[in-house]
């Protein structure tokens, strides 16, 4: 089941719902016509009762199944759950909608019957502010599980959505190594690209189209070498990524240490990708070969094949190599770029699953 955060409909205050169902209630109760005085009674808060708690209850029960269930959803994006807003605190809050909104129906029931069992106005009129009073008792316990949804919801609606069963590149490395410039420059994503760590706030998602299949490129935050049980939010997102959706994963270098970041500790968080990834295709790339002393022996080769190719047939483009035998690039000049995106085209497609009985999770329910 793919996953559009951006959906989710806002959520309404405790307050906001008691409104919505008592002023509910008042207009069905207004709508009651009986000349029996005790029975026109019996009915108006008989249905200001019922109205009230089916309202509300209806309200929660909706906005509980509006939000994906965790059980259903693909590992990537139970991970991004997990990382932006904790699934144990995703399942207690909705869960509490569903307990709140059956809580709501029992109260209904209950006293519904004890209006309509006494023909004293005095009776009736308790059990309605009972019914009332508990209503408004329930609403106050769930506050903190509306205001926690409210708040996940601007998180959530953030997050990108990824087609698990097209081609995806994950784009990963330590902070300011050239991440968003490479995609920017690959693909339609328009990434925020300056000069300090961690630009990229969140993933974002960019596309290209090679002889009319859709890739997915995937810009994740900086990643640093340190413990997985100290690394923030931000970071967790990238492995979410770099785990559960990458056909291919791209490693960026710097070995020039201008990103911040040693050659020994990016070394180190490499080893580290790698052992989180040891099933997925791999190829580690030197990024800012411009910045190279001297340029890369062909790179006047490269930049002369990348020039010529028109985008038809299937080129032998040869991938920019640096002194030490590295995959190179240069997102500033535009060279080497074209042939390593040939390159993660012909990876991509020999990774391909062909066998259909290991299709993507929920690849059925995609629409």
């Amino acid at each position: 089941m793919k996953v559009v955060w951006r959906d989710l409909i806002t959520v309404l205050t405790e307050d906001e719902v008691l409104d919505k169902g008592f002023s509910r209630a008042k207009k069905a109760a207004d709508r009651v016509d009986d000349p029996v005085k005790v029975f026109r009674v019996r009915k108006q808060l008989t249905r200001m009762v019922q109205t009230a708690a089916d309202v509300m209850s209806q309200y929660l029960e909706d906005t509980e199944k509006s939000w994906p269930s965790l059980d259903r959803m693909p590992l990537f994006d139970k991970s991004m759950v997990d990382a932006c807003v904790g699934c144990d605190d995703y399942r207690h809050h909705l869960s509490m909608l569903g307990w709140g909104a059956k809580q709501m129906r029992k109260i209904a029931k209950q006293n519904a019957a004890k209006i309509i069992r006494s023909a004293r106005f005095e009776v009736m009129h308790d059990a309605r502010k009972e019914a009332y009073g508990r209503l408004s008792s329930i609403m106050r316990r769930l506050g903190p599980s509306l205001q926690w949804l409210h708040e996940s919801r601007l998180v959530l609606r953030k997050l990108p959505v990824i087609d698990q069963v097209c081609p995806t590149i994950v784009v990963c490395g330590a902070p300011n190594v050239g991440k968003s410039a490479f995609i920017s420059t690959l693909s339609s994503g328009n990434m925020e690209v300056n000069h300090y760590p961690f630009t990229t706030k969140q993933l974002h998602v960019g596309h290209f189209k090679h002889r009319r299949v859709p890739h997915q490129m995937v810009d994740t935050p900086g990643l640093l070498d340190r413990p997985m049980d100290d690394r923030n939010a931000i970071e967790l997102q990238a492995i979410a990524a770099i785990q559960h959706v990458g056909s291919l994963c791209i490693f960026l270098m710097d070995i020039s240490e201008k990103c911040g970041t040693s050659i020994e500790d990016q070394n180190n968080l490499l080893n580290e990708v790698k052992a989180l990834l040891p099933e997925i295709d791999m190829i580690v790339v030197v990024s800012k070969a411009d910045l190279m002393e001297p340029l890369p022996d062909n790179w006047d080769a490269v930049q002369q094949f990348e020039s010529e190719w028109d985008g038809e047939g299937e080129p032998n483009l040869p991938v920019l190599i640096d002194e030490e035998g590295c995959v190179t690039i240069s997102a500033q000049e535009e060279v080497g770029v074209i042939a390593l995106r040939l390159e993660m085209v012909r990876r991509c497609k020999a990774n391909m699953v062909d066998d259909p009985m290991s299709l993507p999770e929920g690849w059925h329910r995609q629409s």
